[in-house]
């Protein structure tokens, strides 16, 4: 049930403001909205699909489905929707399998991303293999229905990012991934950095990015509507295959299966490890995820290292010399394709100079002295930009992407020493509503503010009311109201789920969800050792280790490794190749049976009983470091206090 502004349950959702439909309007009346080209190219070539992109798990579990997303059907958007917003949402509903060109084909709308198949001389090259490997897998058997079986030749993974690898279980075998038979190609330091970005921080950027994507947010008109780059996130299975054969340059080159490829490498874009492509044979480039069909993100909401908007720009502007005028069409690994020679450099050179013109003009206004929060009030895109839909920020959008660029260079602090130290949130709250007058002025005022349609302030001004006074009914209930406002009004997809689920959580608190599972084996077998003393090591509780001293080796017998671990001063380091004389104990196993033990297929004692594991020493010594570790949750609070503390 859904409520007018200001009536109503304090649980329900409302209706857009008249503030929100003015500027929803607004849009409209804007933007060049009779420009239909993208609707055209998003259903061109189309062969087929799965009814409602319906993808299950062998237990009939949904993995993904585009029926919830019926609503989109209606041709003008709700007030409740922004109507670039909603444009934008309409074309990621296109589903199925495209020809691109006679050889090229994409399955779109089975996930966020798209699987790019390349047809040899005598099977298929796979191009990234979505998120989930029940998705992967359905996505090539919908191949195979229109163009018949063929042997996968290759897999490439064009960036580091889940939903570009996480389905490769679903394309290839175990036989072909143990005996290299079919290439697994990648940009130099993939692993490296698809462990960092997803596995070193993973719980805390799973959290953050409920709210980036809103997966937990009910789908329709007063909830999620999309992604930006794409609908929403597949839920199934998800495994990290290492790759057999990396790009190490620009200009590196491949023949696979008759059909030869030119790279360019693009990292610390759109991705820390990431590369675009060029296939003579089909005049097609494939930018992966560096020219789409939306401003991208330089900082996600979710968290990762700062994205270089210069280096995105001249990676563009590099792409452009290789193979402007050579491509008839350009493909990416999210939205529709692109045709035309003249198209195709259009639509570079406009994102080239999107990324260039952020980079440059927050660089101008910052020399100026303009903090993060200033530039992003007044920058605005020149028109010959603002005009093009796929510069809109349905995914970034230039009010962050312009503070992601700030920090990039200054980092978080704006030089003035009256932030450089400030109290944390529930604390600065109460001395703000204290400051005031207490609650109920504080609500009096910005109830009047809401009315007037000023949401960004009563937004800040009632936060500090709910860190304050967390159960205080009526301040979370504006609050929800208020940034349910503001995510009706965003253009951006993932603002516009950040403010809905924050406006969800203050209304029914946090969701529940399953427990954290286990990381899956695949996984584990495609980190290097080290990478698993780091994740150790993020999980040690430096005030539980207070004065404690252990020292351990380790001996793998199948990969021939030797490691010294070390806990002292409350941090776990381990050295590579050497072993302490004075070790507390030695273990000496097969690394295989570390990842059994990590994934819980076994448990340490069983594997000592079963002769997988010899020590020598005192074995307790390593249950008592095991007892230091943190077991991260899956939840924690964002729009209110911490509810536990955290030690």
């Amino acid at each position: 049930m859904n409520a007018p502004v200001g009536g109503g349950s304090a649980k329900e959702t409302k209706e857009a403001s008249p503030a929100v439909s003015a500027a929803q309007q607004a849009t409209l009346e804007t933007l060049p909205f009779d420009d239909t080209a993208d609707f055209d190219d998003a259903a061109r070539g189309f062969l087929g699909t799965i009814d409602q992109a319906k993808v299950t798990t062998a237990q009939g579990r949904s993995v993904w489905s585009l029926e919830p997303y019926g609503f989109l059907d209606a041709e003008d958007a709700p007030p409740t929707v922004n109507p670039s917003l909603w444009r934008q949402a309409k074309l990621n509903m296109h589903h199925g399998l495209f020809e691109v060109v006679p050889g090229v084909y994409q399955v779109r709308g089975l996930d966020i991303a798209n699987m790019t198949l390349i047809e040899g001389s005598t099977g298929v090259i796979v191009v990234d293999t979505l998120t989930s490997i029940e998705g992967a897998r359905a996505a090539l058997n919908l191949y195979y229905q229109h163009r018949g079986t063929r042997p996968v030749m290759a897999v490439m993974f064009t960036h580091t990012h889940t939903d570009h690898w996480g389905g490769a279980r679903g394309v290839v075998d175990e036989d072909a991934v143990t005996s290299g038979r079919v290439p697994l190609i990648a940009p130099n330091l993939f692993i490296e950095h698809a462990v960092s970005e997803n596995i070193i921080a993973g719980p805390a950027m799973l959290r953050r990015a409920q709210y980036q994507f809103g997966p937990l947010l009910a789908k329709g008109p007063r909830g999620h509507v999309d992604c930006g780059l794409g609908k929403t996130m597949a839920a199934g299975g998800v495994a990290l295959l290492r790759p057999n054969d990396l790009i190490m340059a620009t200009g590196d080159t491949r023949t696979i299966d008759g059909v030869s490829f030119e790279f360019q490498m693009a990292p610390n874009s759109e991705a820390p490890a990431e590369m675009h492509f060029f296939v003579p044979r089909y005049k097609l480039l494939n930018l992966a995820e560096n020219c789409t069909h939306n401003f991208h993100n330089l900082l996600p909401f979710r968290g990762a290292d700062v994205r270089d908007a210069l280096a995105w720009s001249k990676y563009l502007g590099e792409a452009l010399q290789l193979w402007g005028g050579k491509a008839d069409v350009m493909c990416g690994q999210h939205h529709w394709p692109v045709w035309g020679a003249s198209r195709v450099d259009g639509m570079i050179r406009e994102q080239r100079d999107l990324y260039k013109f952020a980079h440059d003009q927050t660089l101008r206004l910052m020399n100026h002295g303009l903090t993060a929060s200033e530039i992003a009030e007044q920058i605005t895109l020149p028109k010959s930009l603002e005009g093009a839909w796929h510069a809109r920020g349905y995914y970034g959008h230039i009010r962050h992407n312009v503070k992601a660029i700030y920090q990039k260079y200054l980092g978080w602090y704006d030089a003035n020493p009256v932030n450089l130290d400030p109290l944390p949130p529930v604390e600065a709250g109460r001395k703000y509503v204290a400051y005031m007058g207490g609650a109920e002025p504080l609500l009096a005022r910005a109830r009047e503010d809401f009315a007037k349609g000023e949401f960004r302030f009563v937004a800040q001004v009632v936060s500090h009311l709910v860190f304050a006074e967390p159960d205080n009914a009526e301040a979370r209930a504006l609050l929800a109201d208020t940034l349910e406002q503001l995510g009706y009004a965003a253009e951006s997809a993932t603002w516009r789920n950040a403010y809905l689920f924050g406006a969800q959580e203050l209304r029914h608190g946090m969701p529940e969800v399953p427990a954290r599972s286990g990381m899956p084996r695949e996984t584990l077998a495609a980190l290097r050792t080290e990478q698993l003393w780091d994740v150790l090591g993020v999980r040690l509780n430096g005030p539980k280790a207070e004065g404690k001293h252990i020292l351990l080796n380790w001996t793998f017998t199948d990969t021939g490794e030797r490691f010294m671990l070390t806990l002292q001063n409350c941090a776990l380091t381990y050295a590579v190749g050497v072993q302490a004389s004075t070790a507390d104990a030695g273990f000496t196993l097969a690394r295989a049976t570390l990842d059994e033990i990590i994934a819980k297929a076994t448990t340490f004692p069983e594997a000592v009983a079963a002769g997988k594991i010899s020590f020598v020493g005192n074995p307790m010594r390593l249950a008592e470091l095991m007892s230091l570790m943190d077991e991260f949750p899956r939840m924690f609070e964002i729009v209110e206090p911490k509810r536990a503390k955290v030690t």
